[in-house]
């Protein structure tokens, strides 16, 4: 089995941040770190392998983490390392810098591309969406760009055979979907709680080898990635206003009539 999970270096979502004069997200920050929901999906390709032995004289299994992105991108792969991933793919190509969601999974498909031509890949995994834009289109342009069928937002995936089958739950009910390999998948940050690397893990993935790919190297038009092929843009970027009309209401009991009357001000009623 071979399962390839798409991770991303984004700025700390608790950290202040802000965007360049170009429009672009003000990246390489000393708190710039795996994205959290990508963790997620990263465990969820780790039990998946886990709860499959490879069977005798087969292939081993391997997980590979994946990213596209500059230099300083490559922490996100380590820190993938540290937590159990096999091998590790960076695009690193000045062309891919600014690219949107739909340019960035250009990118990514023709990673996965290259790598399903070495060895088949059984599955593609994502997170729900990146902190640093939050669009959760990715997965589902993968699935386009791939012809793959994608099982989106899954709690619990199994593998039997060459069919992958999901868990899913909405406000409503829950669903079990299936399609046959290979699938492009995204997880929920409910079910799948990332592993913590050990010390060990942090110090063999700093050995790892990673392999660096450029956009020659898979096919791609620079015309379509980066901001010349990106379908979105930035205009104009300013800090979020100061909010000016905050009531704060303490005490006891006897403040309810005072708040009651305040949100019937403001159409609560």
């Amino acid at each position: 089995m071979r399962v390839v999970v798409c991770v991303k270096h984004v700025p700390d979502i608790q950290s202040a941040r802000s965007f360049r004069e170009d429009g672009l997200l003000a990246r390489g920050g000393e708190d710039d770190t795996l994205n959290e929901l990508d963790e997620d999906a990263l465990e969820a390709a780790l039990r998946l392998v886990e709860a499959q032995p490879a069977a005798e004289g087969a292939e081993p299994h391997e997980v590979v983490v994946l990213t596209a992105g500059p230099a300083a991108a490559v922490e996100a792969l380590r820190r993938g390392l540290a937590m159990g991933a096999t091998s590790a793919v960076h695009v690193r190509d000045d062309a891919v810098a600014g690219s949107d969601a739909i340019a960035t999974a250009r990118v990514l498909a023709a990673a996965v591309r290259h790598l399903h031509a070495e060895r088949p890949v059984d599955a593609l995994v994502a997170g729900m969406a990146g902190l640093d834009g939050l669009t959760s289109l990715v997965p589902a342009a993968l699935a386009a760009l791939l012809e793959w069928p994608q099982l989106t937002l899954a709690d619990e995936i199994t593998l039997d055979g060459g069919t992958v089958r999901v868990r899913r739950e909405t406000s409503t009910h829950v669903e079990v979907l299936s399609a046959p390999a290979p699938v492009v998948l995204s997880v929920t940050d409910q079910a799948f709680r990332a592993r913590f690397p050990d010390f060990k893990g942090i110090l063999a993935a700093r050995k790892k080898p990673v392999t660096v790919l450029g956009l020659a190297e898979l096919g791609v038009d620079p015309a379509t990635v980066g901001l010349a092929g990106s379908a979105t843009q930035v205009l104009e970027a300013a800090p979020r206003p100061q909010r000016e009309d905050r009531v704060l209401v303490t005490g006891g009991a006897e403040t309810v009539p005072a708040l009651v009357d305040y949100l019937a001000e403001k159409g609560f009623s």
